[in-house]
């Protein structure tokens, strides 16, 4: 049971890596956006190399804080009844903001 626990947990992690690395956003994200904290007289290419290193060692902080966070109401978490009552909450938020952006397109 150990095994196949850790074959998901494998197959997940490499199917996140590959998703981010096959999205163009990433990519489009890091070459208009890192270039301007370049200061002047820098080698262009390890700095930017060092602010997407910087940016990632931050993402996976803030994810191992978030999983560290959740852990321990888990269970509570994946009750049935709580995510059918956060998926009624947000169904009925986005039903609020269509009618309120059909009223303001109407007043426009």
């Amino acid at each position: 049971m150990l095994l196949g626990a850790s074959v998901g947990r494998q197959w997940a992690f490499s199917t996140g890596v590959l998703t981010n690395l096959l999205n163009p956003k990433v990519g489009v994200f890091y070459v208009s956006f890192l270039p301007q904290f370049v200061p002047h007289g820098v080698a262009v290419a390890p700095y930017i190399l060092l602010l997407g290193a910087i940016h990632a060692l931050l993402g996976l902080i803030w994810f191992a804080c978030l999983i560290a966070a959740t852990r321990p109401i888990a269970r509570f978490l994946k009750r049935p009844l709580f995510v059918q009552t956060c998926d009624r909450l947000t169904g009925g938020m986005f039903i609020a903001f269509g009618v309120g952006l059909a009223l303001q397109s109407r007043r426009a």
